[in-house]
């Protein structure tokens, strides 16, 4: 409702008003508000804002916002937004914006500053490295609690977080960890070498954001210490950071598990020849793959003539194959992700799906069983087509769950296995197995 208010001072030209709103409202809501607005009234709005709160507003933007009001500003006021803004901020702008947009964001900033950012992006996209910030509070041993909250009330407030602080050597390398509740319910005379935790979780800036997504799922941390080859502390990732690779890495397999090559932006925002792009590949490879059932439907043609009633239980067969082939695949998938399977879990995996596909067939076959002869009368069609989709769901269960455990071990991702390809597969062996179990039992 605020954000409508503050709209319609904008369209009123009332930008006092409209700066009173939104004073009063979180970071991320007014970012949506600028949003809405067309590059004029994006600007005026961004001026008359107190500077905190416009800088904090800014890390929330949209690029393409963000570069609007880079173009508009002066190199001063710049340079007040980049000193606001935290570093792993900064370089998730950058990275998103124009060359010579780049170039004039170093230009403003300070020689430090210019320094930690060309170290950031040197960093691997999607390593540890390129995610964190540098910005965190450094505490030493022989620090007293009282020294530390000293310290932490100098420093503090440019820090991404100040309830973990890291205890570090004069080399820098990474000695332990210490909280701010750590610090409250300590004695101000205790040395911060007593009461620190010295077995520290940590990554190193080449580990893959996957790898600190999991770090981060696994121990409930709200953030990670980033280490370099030396063991020395360069930065931290926060939860915040985390959530957004959770994010990412969560629309990636979907991607992929719809056969389709992840998209760099928002759906909204990507082209439809990109999308089209990105789809197509995957598209062309599963309708090749896709000839092959109509060549084993093809082999069979004499068997279609001899009784035309068993073309009608194809579609049955390989929807039911392909659904199955999904479930499994999706289980393993997923369980794979959180980490709950590994590979050396493969034959308990297989030996587990190949008992529910035993039950789930003999459930599915009796019931089409007796469905089938009631309407048709005919006992060995019913059975061949029992039969044939019994043997279908416990072949699709097996491929299910064992393709995406044989791409991990081959350094794919897992959710390319999911259910086109596994569809297309199924689709295949489901033809196979019923045409050869209709020539065995009904004499064709």
């Amino acid at each position: 409702m605020a954000a409508k208010e503050v709209l319609k001072f904008i369209d009123e030209k009332k930008f006092h008003e409209a700066r009173a709103i939104l004073e009063e409202m979180n970071p991320v809501d007014i970012a949506s508000v600028f949003e809405e607005l067309d590059g004029s009234e994006t600007i005026k709005l961004f001026r008359i804002l107190p500077k905190e709160t416009a800088a904090e507003a800014f890390a929330y933007m949209a690029p393409e916002v963000q570069q609007n009001v880079i173009a508009a500003l002066t190199d001063k006021e710049l340079k007040v937004v980049l000193d606001t803004l935290f570093m792993d901020d900064t370089i998730d702008m950058i990275e998103e914006m124009p060359a010579n947009v780049v170039k004039r964001v170093l230009q403003v900033s300070d020689g430090e500053t210019r320094s930690t950012i060309n170290m950031l992006l040197r960093y691997e996209e999607d390593s540890a490295g390129s995610i964190m910030t540098t910005e965190f509070v450094d505490l030493k041993k022989d620090m007293t609690v009282k020294e530390a909250f000293e310290h932490i009330r100098a420093t503090g407030v440019d820090k991404e977080t100040i309830y973990t602080c890291y205890v570090m050597d004069q080399n820098r390398v990474l000695e332990g960890v210490v909280t701010a509740k750590d610090l409250l319910l300590s004695d101000y005379g205790k040395h911060i070498g007593d009461i620190m935790e010295d077995h520290v979780i940590f990554a190193r800036t080449s580990d893959d954001q996957e790898q600190i997504a999991e770090l981060f799922r696994k121990y409930d941390l709200l953030s990670l210490p980033v280490v370099d080859n030396e063991q020395r502390l360069v930065g931290i990732i926060t939860i915040d950071d985390a959530v957004d690779v959770i994010q990412e890495e969560n629309t990636e397999d979907f991607e992929k598990m719809a056969a389709m090559s992840p998209s760099e932006d928002t759906y909204l925002k990507t082209p439809a020849y990109v999308h089209a792009k990105k789809r197509i590949g995957w598209l062309l490879i599963l309708m090749v793959s896709a000839t092959l059932t109509g060549g084993i439907i093809s082999h069979y043609e004499e068997a279609f003539n001899a009784i035309p009633l068993l073309v009608s239980f194809i579609p049955m067969l390989m929807d039911t194959g392909g659904n199955c082939g999904s479930q499994s695949a999706t289980l393993i998938i997923r369980g794979m992700a959180l980490g709950e399977i590994r590979l050396r879990d493969f034959f308990r995996v297989v030996f587990k799906e190949f008992k529910v596909s035993l039950l789930v067939g003999a459930a599915l076959a009796v019931l089409n069983i007796v469905w089938i002869f009631i309407r048709y009368h005919s006992f060995p069609i019913a059975l061949t087509v029992g039969i044939s989709l019994f043997c279908t769901v416990c072949i699709s269960k097996a491929i299910g769950c064992m393709l995406p455990m044989a791409a991990k071990k081959v350094k794919l991702d897992p959710a390319i296995m999911a259910s086109p390809l596994i569809t297309t597969i199924v689709d295949a062996c489901s033809i196979f197995v019923f045409f050869n179990v209709a020539l065995a039992l009904l004499k064709i």
